[in-house]
């Protein structure tokens, strides 16, 4: 029996980096359904395929093969592509093919695939209110947009990466509106998901009540 632990929230706001944390010291298996999209999308562009070809579209995704080892590393058709999913062709393109409905259905399908019969923790814009709407602990994590500007400007100087906080802000607003006001699977708290704001707090400090959160509902048997 699967054991589920949804973490959702916008971009920016530490999702990642706390998954992997809380997963690795709970021993929860870590889904990054991010590269799984990457990876259709890196699919698309090797064949070629534009976003409205959807015929094209439905052709790869009966026909490619995309599976994730314990350690979290993606391979497609066979292929280990750890960082060719990450380059910035397929950057520039992950976010119009994870908006194609066919793509997501397909994906949801394998993600659940993937989790059966394992204790998974996932993170997304949609996982505790579609992925896994019956996920046994499930938390909405945010924090504020000038919060998530910082830590992105943070991000990006320490990988030599030149930019503005005006303008990295911007796009953080400009990302929410965006994902929280698309028809499909836009970015919302469920109804049950526990809120976490980060805007005031280390890392360690929201792994810490993720973990002891999770601890609690073990403890009295609400999982």
């Amino acid at each position: 029996m699967s054991f589920i632990v949804a973490i959702d929230g916008p971009a920016g706001a530490g999702k990642g980096t706390i998954t992997k944390q809380v997963g690795e010291k709970l021993g929860l298996m870590n889904i990054d359904t991010g590269a799984m999209f990457r990876c259709v999308t890196l699919g698309m562009l090797q064949e070629k395929i534009g976003i409205e070809e959807e015929k094209e579209i439905q052709k790869l995704l009966e026909k490619i093969e995309i599976d994730m080892k314990e350690n979290g590393t993606f391979f497609l058709n066979g292929e280990e592509k750890k960082k060719k999913i990450r380059e910035d062709e397929v950057n520039n393109s992950v976010s119009p093919v994870s908006l194609i409905p066919i793509v997501r259905k397909k994906l949801l399908e394998l993600q659940r695939k993937i989790a059966e019969g394992k204790d998974v923790i996932m993170e997304g814009r949609d996982i505790g209110t579609v992925v896994f709407p019956n996920a046994n602990v499930k938390i909405y994590l945010d924090a504020t947009p000038e919060e998530r500007a910082k830590r992105r400007v943070k991000q990006n100087q320490e990988k030599g990466i030149v930019c503005s906080y005006e303008e990295v802000l911007q796009g953080i607003m400009e990302r929410d509106k965006r994902d929280s006001s698309r028809e499909i699977a836009p970015l919302k708290q469920a109804d049950d998901a526990i809120y976490i704001d980060s805007s005031d707090m280390t890392i360690q400090e929201v792994v810490t009540k993720i973990i002891t959160l999770i601890e609690e509902k073990k403890r009295k048997g609400e999982c």
